[in-house]
């Protein structure tokens, strides 16, 4: 690890990007169990704060692992690289002012407080967001087939079947999509982040 590193700030300091973006940069990290929803409720996440006028940009799990992350694999110790890195990653575009949106399992609850311990020693905003469905519900969902392979035991380690799934003890917001859809989904958290003012 290189030593002689040295943190170069920029000429334009956080309150004024915020002040010129008019608005507050934030993590909305989305957890749960493949097929729980995540991504489709980022996309939609994703295209109603567009639409609001917002600087927003969303992180997928499967996108980030086809350049970022693609050199590993879905053992333990990648799987916490793995999120170390979205963690890092997610407080840069938050430190821009905007408001970044991951949707990735995170299993491990260690993970997601590191994640949420380094935009907080930022002065950055960081929303858990549990997106629970039982694992009866994601198995019949099991759109990419992923489960039936984990069953039949050709997928190692999969979340939730072979892996652990550490759920949130105390998310940010909960969202049970065996009884919500999306746009009741998008809607909670749109009022979340009017009510913490992070957009008006």
């Amino acid at each position: 690890m290189s030593t002689n590193i040295t943190f170069h700030p920029g000429s334009v300091d956080a309150q004024e990007r915020v002040d010129l973006l008019q608005q507050t940069g934030v993590t909305i990290w989305l957890t749960g169990l493949s097929a729980s929803g995540k991504s489709t409720i980022a996309c939609a996440l994703e295209q109603h704060l567009l639409h609001l006028h917002k600087f927003t940009y969303r992180l997928d799990g499967d996108n980030v692992r086809l350049g970022l992350n693609k050199d590993l694999g879905f053992d333990e110790k990648s799987r916490v690289e793995n999120i170390r890195r979205i963690g890092e990653v997610s407080k840069l575009f938050a430190d821009s002012a905007c408001i970044a949106i991951t949707a990735f399992i995170s299993p491990y609850r260690t993970d997601r407080q590191v994640a949420r311990e380094l935009h907080e020693k930022g002065g950055l905003g960081f929303i858990e967001v549990f997106v629970d469905a039982p694992l009866s519900v994601v198995e019949q969902r099991d759109p990419k087939g992923l489960y039936k392979a984990a069953r039949a035991g050709t997928i190692k380690d999969f979340t939730g079947i072979s892996a652990p799934y550490e759920a949130p003890e105390k998310p940010d917001i909960h969202i049970k999509t065996d009884e919500c859809g999306v746009t009741k989904a998008v809607e909670v958290i749109i009022e979340y982040l009017t009510k913490h003012n992070y957009i008006s």
